[in-house]
């Protein structure tokens, strides 16, 4: 019973190696077609298309069922509807807002601004480590923090209390005037 959990044939080792050599390959191809963007974290569709990436990749590799050849035309087929939606996103900015998430504005120099914390369910603990991370010091060094479309935190500051934040840095942030 333990030599199942642990051992497996040869012709099972070939097969992983087989599918693995197909799918890297595949995957190289549809990257060259479609551009390195297509692993890029930019929005929060991006990410989620770069982990079903992998769970297919996983997938084609270790299991029998998908098939290699149904495994592949799956991630071609990620590939091929990311592709579409960056190109709807660049000739219609409506079709941007169905799957993008608008950054949205938590401190505004030094001051918190707790309805857009709750909003986006995060904790002044979270936002005090982003802080930290980003070397504060002390508020006064805060120019903002915005939670980007992507979930990440961006954290502009200065030491020198006369350098003014461009406006242009926060165009489309939520809650920012």
């Amino acid at each position: 019973m333990l030599s199942e959990w642990l051992l497996t044939e040869y012709s099972s080792l070939l097969l992983v190696f087989i599918s693995a050599c197909g799918a890297y390959a595949a995957i190289v191809v549809f990257t060259r077609i479609a551009g390195t963007r297509s692993f890029s974290k930019m929005s929060s569709f991006d990410f989620a298309i770069t982990v079903a990436f992998g769970s297919l990749l996983a997938a084609t590799i270790i299991a029998k069922d998908p098939p290699m050849l149904q495994g592949i035309m799956a991630i071609g087929s990620l590939y091929a509807l990311q592709f579409l939606v960056a190109v709807l996103r660049r000739h219609f900015p409506a079709a941007g807002h169905l799957v993008d998430n608008k950054p949205l504005l938590l401190m505004r120099g030094s001051e918190i601004l707790e309805r857009n914390l709750t909003h986006c369910r995060v904790t002044k603990s979270d936002l005090y480590a982003k802080l930290r991370e980003a070397n504060v010091l002390d508020y006064s060094q805060i120019r903002a923090v915005v939670m980007e479309a992507t979930g990440d935190i961006s954290v502009l500051h200065s030491g020198n209390p006369d350098h003014e934040l461009n406006p242009d840095l926060l165009a489309g942030v939520q809650d920012y005037s």
